[in-house]
């Protein structure tokens, strides 16, 4: 009997679809699963060796290991795994593989960035809504160009952000980053969190979420952002307390808002942030484009295929 791999949460049925389990339907049994874990058949559950998550779709902890006693290996997609109880893990010897070498987010977070910016500055939004409802009303809007955009973190997305900025848009960037320990290459302005909030017509959010950047953005430094500024964030919900954005917004203390990360996911339906006009909302979809889900898939099987060689890098392990 082969040892079987559980795939969690495959919503959009873009990690079955792919061509590379091919390669690895001689070594090990797959099934694919895409509603709860409630509502799946709990008879597989014993058997299973290797799981398979999707980001952090499905909270990984000890009640849900306890169900999965040969559980040996965890395939994460993504390099984070907030929604994994290490712990857990490391007690029943479950090693955890991130798939830290994903690249195709890298492009797709920072288009949605602009897609943001864009349909807030030039009212698209408002525009598209109106259309809908069988009006024709006219919004004044503005160019991104020659505006301030400030960066909260200068790493992997905020850098391409920066660049797009700066060479498409003819944006002045600046940045701040919490450590500081970015590289530099664009030779970027660095400015003290209040000065960037008080002087950047754009604020856009690339930061990890940690102890220290959670609530970040809290009702005293949203008041220091300019009444005629947007932000953006791309990146956690928990970065800003949303109880003080939505005051903001709706007192106009700032102009608006574009939204595709939230502290609660989904964002409830009776959310302050869903009755405000100047918002734009998204389910989180950053990270859900095709180019990922195959990368995350390809990443999985090479990861397994190595597990099962006894080749699987130490680098590509969570570590303690």
């Amino acid at each position: 009997m082969k040892p079987l791999l559980i795939v969690l949460d495959d919503w959009e049925g873009r990690i079955q679809s792919s061509s590379c389990w091919a390669n690895l339907k001689d070594q090990v049994d797959i099934k694919f699963l895409k509603g709860p874990l409630e509502e799946q058949d709990n008879e597989v559950f014993p058997h299973t060796q290797f799981l398979m998550a999707i980001r952090e779709r499905t909270t990984l902890n000890e009640a849900l290991f306890q169900r999965m006693p040969q559980l040996k290996l965890i395939l994460q997609t993504g390099g984070h795994s907030y929604h994994i109880d290490a712990a857990a893990a490391r007690k029943r010897n479950i090693i955890i593989a991130l798939g830290r070498r994903v690249k195709a987010p890298l492009m797709s977070v920072p288009e949605l960035t602009f897609a943001f910016m864009l349909s807030l500055t030039h009212k698209v939004y408002l525009g598209n809504s109106s259309m809908q409802h069988g009006k024709w009303e006219l919004f004044t809007g503005c160019t991104l160009s020659e505006r301030r955009l400030g960066i909260l973190g200068l790493g992997r997305h905020g850098s391409r952000v920066a660049n797009i900025a700066r060479t498409a848009f003819n944006m002045d960037v600046v940045a701040w980053d919490r450590t500081g320990n970015y590289q530099n290459k664009q030779e970027i302005q660095r400015l003290t969190l209040n000065e960037l909030l008080e002087t950047s017509d754009v604020v856009s959010i690339h930061l990890k979420l940690s102890k220290e950047s959670m609530g970040l953005l809290d009702k005293v430094r949203l008041a220091k952002m300019k009444k005629s500024a947007i932000l953006i964030n791309t990146s956690r919900g928990a970065i800003v307390d949303e109880d003080a954005l939505t005051d903001a917004l709706r007192n106009g203390n700032i102009a608006g808002a574009g939204l595709d990360v939230f502290t609660h996911e989904p964002l409830p339906p009776d959310s302050s942030l869903r009755k405000l006009d100047n918002v734009v909302l998204t389910p989180h979809i950053g990270w859900t484009v095709e180019e990922v889900f195959e990368e995350f898939a390809r990443i999985a099987c090479a990861q397994l295929r190595d597990y099962l060689n006894d080749t699987l890098a130490d680098s590509e392990l969570l570590q303690d």
